[in-house]
């Protein structure tokens, strides 16, 4: 029998685009709890976690980096993402994402989870926002370290619990859109999967050496052929 084959997602840039809901949930509850302005395009965001990037708009700001003040923006964010995803400003699943993802829920020997900055409420709210929550039962989140390269072991435990099986290294992927999602698989040896669909451009991920890179995911068959061979 083959070994199973497990896929870690990011979400924001690999699976979806929200057109700004994050960030502008972000810097209204700033403003509304703080009563402070940040201007976040001067935070280097792209593939952090939702808690290393509080604490980075809190400092920047000159307020106290404590665990209540970062609570309090958390809180606040999350309240407001569901009234910023519902905004004029339409997301969507990526081009092939939806195929891919029924696709592999229907496949009997891989499974999928999540490993993604975001916290566990701001993933379920993005993912139910786009009706794709149901294809993940397990994942690490942002609760689980501001650090992404931590977040990795997190995953791989509740993938063996959820489905009672290891997942071995050369059959495990992260599949993501910035250096950082590379950068933590190879931390637990994983394969990695980079896709330019977020902020970084195809030549900016192969220089991060991934296991391999697409331009987007629109080709299911390409992919399948990858983890399948």
């Amino acid at each position: 029998m083959s070994k199973p084959t497990l896929l870690l997602w990011d979400i924001d840039g690999t699976l979806i685009v929200s057109h700004g809901a994050g960030f502008r949930a972000m810097e209204r509850a700033l403003l509304e709890r703080f009563g402070k302005k940040c201007d976040l395009h001067t935070i280097d965001w792209a593939g952090r976690t939702d808690s290393w990037i509080v604490s980075e708009v809190l400092r920047t700001v000159g307020l106290p980096v404590t665990p209540e003040n970062i609570h309090t923006y958390l809180e606040g964010y999350l309240s407001l993402l569901p009234v910023e995803l519902s905004s004029g400003k339409q997301g969507q699943l990526l081009p092939g994402v939806r195929e891919l993802l029924e696709t592999v829920h229907r496949h009997p020997t891989i499974r999928q989870g999540l490993l993604t900055g975001n916290m566990l409420r701001g993933a379920e709210l993005k993912l139910t926002h786009f009706q794709a929550w149901h294809y993940f039962e397990f994942g690490a989140f942002a609760d689980d370290s501001p650090q992404r390269n931590d977040l990795g072991p997190h995953a791989l435990r509740r993938a063996r619990e959820k489905h009672t099986a290891d997942f071995v290294p050369e059959r495990t992927y992260i599949i993501g859109d910035t250096p950082h999602d590379v950068a933590c698989g190879k931390v637990i040896g994983a394969r990695t999967i980079a896709v330019a669909t977020g902020h970084y451009s195809l030549a900016e991920l192969q220089a991060c050496e991934p296991t391999a890179a697409f331009a987007d995911l629109a080709d299911t068959a390409a992919f399948l052929r990858l983890i399948e061979g």
